[in-house]
């Protein structure tokens, strides 16, 4: 059998795309962003998806890419934030792969998201109850991933030695 993937999921600032992009280099994996390929098929951002064309329109093509993304062989995958809210996406992601669920307390998130003016769904009048509701919205699909790594209190090389640890047994 082909070489599994290693799929990150999680709520936005909880460490993905960096953790990826480290795992990736430290396996010798490839790495892919479902946020990249939905951007470049779109040609435009994340946050202009979702100003010009709805989050309907942007979950449609997310499931499009996540469906194709699954298709690699030993890769890294970094997911939106939101993948896991369509368990057809769960149930593609995990047929090749192995789902790391990244965690983190919603100050933190708030801390590693206050300057990113890219995250749509914390341009809101009160960030810190957007996360919250978010996080309790998503909790049960989140739960659905094969392991779970709370990244709060560590460093990237920690959270890539724990992945590491989950998939090599």
């Amino acid at each position: 059998m082909d070489r599994k993937n290693i799929v990150l999921v999680g709520f936005m600032g909880t460490g993905k795309t960096t953790v990826a992009k480290a795992l990736a280099r430290k396996l010798r994996m490839h790495y892919v962003s479902t946020d990249a390929l939905i951007e470049k098929r779109e040609g435009m951002t994340i946050a202009d998806i979702f100003s010009q064309k709805g989050e309907g329109h942007f979950r449609d093509i997310e499931a499009k890419v996540a469906a194709e993304a699954a298709g690699s062989s030993g890769a890294v995958i970094d997911t939106g934030g939101g993948i896991v809210m369509r368990n057809e996406n769960i149930a593609a992601l995990r047929k090749n792969g192995i789902v790391v669920c990244l965690e983190a307390g919603p100050a933190d998130i708030l801390e590693r998201t206050a300057r990113a003016a890219h995250r749509p769904l914390l341009n809101v009048e009160d960030p810190k109850k957007a996360v919250e509701e978010l996080l309790k919205a998503r909790a049960a699909h989140y739960g659905k991933a094969d392991h779970r790594v709370d990244t709060s209190a560590l460093s990237v090389d920690e959270v890539v030695k724990k992945i590491v640890e989950i998939v090599r047994n």
